[in-house]
């Protein structure tokens, strides 16, 4: 599974708002795991865990952190990675650390200062329960990577995930929007580089699939979150719609349905 986009992760400061607002719009389910002072909540799909949610510390706010959501990225071997991502000029933000029986983890930034998370998954976790199908639900259909240059970042990626191009599609004035697979495979993400007008350095979105777009956005105004941008058609056809919750973190929804 190396390179592939396994587990998303939200931070958040408020837990019981974001639970409700993520219950509400895309249909998830919260359980807490654990205790103490910063417990996890996974969210799930029907019977899948599809991402968690953790409140944000003081820490992590004098670090700069603030809500969003963070995506987690497979590798063999987490250390021989974290050294990969340093040469090829990314920078460490967390160093590798163990979450016993589950993982070992390190969060890290490309060159450009987009953060991620890479992982290697305890070998205990090979009995986990089948992922759900392609399309599922309440699950994460789509990655885009949206930075200054996404041409110098792909020659980031692809060596250290094994990612290849997929199709080039020519967006006129916004530029080109470069799909990317894993291994050969078929596309599960879009690279481009980010309009002048917002901030940088960039970021990953991930897309969340819902049952219709439009339902979903009333749903999302209704919760007390904000549509930034969309709804609009994709390729496919798809239609998408990208979003901000109550406490501010950006999300994207999409769907085959309008």
């Amino acid at each position: 599974m190396h390179g592939q986009f396994a587990w998303y992760e939200l931070l958040t400061s408020d837990v019981t708002g974001a639970e409700a607002f993520y219950g509400a719009v895309v249909g998830w389910t919260a359980k807490a795991q654990g205790g103490g002072e910063t417990p996890y909540t996974v969210f799930s799909a029907g019977e899948h865990g599809v991402a968690g949610m953790l409140a944000l510390t003081d820490e992590m706010r004098r670090g700069g952190g603030r809500p969003g959501w963070i995506g987690y990225v497979v590798a063999d071997d987490v250390d021989a990675t974290v050294d990969r991502i340093v040469k090829a000029g990314g920078k460490i933000h967390k160093p590798p650390t163990d979450v016993p029986g589950m993982l070992r983890f390190s969060v890290v930034a490309d060159p450009q200062g987009v953060v991620f998370v890479v992982f290697t998954p305890d070998p205990a976790m090979a009995d986990s329960p089948p992922r759900p199908a392609p399309g599922t639900l309440g699950t994460f259909g789509w990655r885009e990577l949206v930075v200054t240059d996404w041409k110098a970042d792909w020659d980031f990626y692809a060596p250290l995930f094994g990612w290849t191009k997929g199709e080039a599609m020519d967006m006129g004035p916004m530029g080109v929007y470069q799909l990317f697979g894993v291994k050969g495979g078929e596309a599960v993400g879009g690279m481009m580089d980010r309009p002048k007008e917002a901030p940088p350095p960039g970021w990953w979105a991930y897309y969340i699939f819902v049952d219709s777009i439009d339902a979903a956005v009333g749903r999302l105004n209704a919760a007390g979150g904000k549509v930034i941008m969309g709804p609009n058609e994709v390729p496919g056809p798809m239609w998408v719609v990208q979003g901000t919750d109550p406490q501010g973190a950006v999300f994207s929804l999409l769907s085959n349905k309008p």
